[in-house]
């Protein structure tokens, strides 16, 4: 028996739920009125450092089932994804699983809970499967996580100023 580990063999033996992270902040707004800026997918370029071009597919929005497609960009290299809503209750969460529900490979969810006069804010990114585009070994996917870790930190921070700076409404 050999008592080296080939790559194939190092990816096979991960757990996609290792890879996983929830992040929040504060921000100084009512749960309804964050609620309706994240599900605003289209919006998420304002605060996300990757993330642009989201579109709801026509007649599509905010809701169980809906599907929209966004551009991404990391390291000089850029990708399009399709993704579909998971989750949307008004006021406290939203979620959506790139890939679609069905087969999806990372899902991305965000909560709101009043606190004081403005809400907290969680962001979380769960990888649900693994897949070789996402890395092929430990080492690939903590460093995605870590890089998503602070593209998330980045995005609350963005969203908190945003409405900090923006008017109501």
């Amino acid at each position: 028996m050999s008592t080296t580990t080939s790559e194939h063999d190092l990816f096979e033996v991960l757990d996609a739920s290792d890879f996983t992270f929830t992040r929040r902040a504060w921000v100084d707004a009512a749960p309804a009125r964050v609620y309706d800026l994240i599900s605003d997918v289209s919006a998420i370029g304002r605060w996300s450092p990757n993330a642009s071009d989201v579109t709801f597919d026509p007649g599509a929005g905010p809701r169980v089932g809906a599907w929209f497609s966004g551009s991404n960009h990391k390291d000089g290299r850029q990708w399009s994804t399709r993704s579909q809503v998971v989750r949307a209750d008004p006021g406290a969460a939203f979620a959506f699983v790139v890939g679609g529900a069905e087969d999806g490979i990372v899902q991305w969810s965000w909560t709101c809970h009043p606190q004081g006069r403005g809400t907290v804010v969680e962001q979380s990114w769960q990888l649900l499967r693994l897949d070789r585009v996402l890395g092929a070994t430990r080492g690939d996917l903590d460093a995605l996580r870590d890089y998503m870790t602070n593209s998330v930190e980045t995005t609350l921070l963005s969203l908190a100023q945003w409405i900090a700076e923006a008017p109501a409404g």
